[in-house]
C-alpha cells in the first residue's frame, strides 16, 4: 500500500469507523491489502456506495468513508 513518507501529500479518510491517514492517491486495492490477508469475501463501500471490484484501482478522496467488510460464514 501507498504507506505515507516524509513531505509525501496525505488524504485523511475513516476507515471503518476510524480516522486514517493514508498517501495522496491510494487506491481500495491498495487499502484492502493493507488491512487484509483475504482475497476473496471482501466488499469495499466509499462513502456508503459499494465499490464494484474492477473500481478499486480508482484513488480514494481527501475526507472519504470508507467501509472494507468481510463475508462470514456461520450457521
Amino acid at each position: 500500500m501507498s504507506m505515507p513518507t516524509l513531505g509525501e501529500a496525505l488524504v485523511n479518510l475513516v476507515v471503518n469507523g476510524q480516522a486514517t491517514e493514508v498517501a495522496d492517491g491510494c487506491t481500495a486495492a491498495e487499502l484492502v491489502e493493507r488491512l487484509s490477508a483475504r482475497r476473496t469475501g471482501i466488499a469495499v463501500a466509499v462513502d456508503g456506495e459499494v465499490l464494484p471490484r474492477h473500481a478499486w484501482d480508482t484513488a480514494l478522496h481527501d475526507g472519504a468513508s470508507v467501509e472494507v467488510l468481510t463475508a462470514v460464514q456461520g450457521g
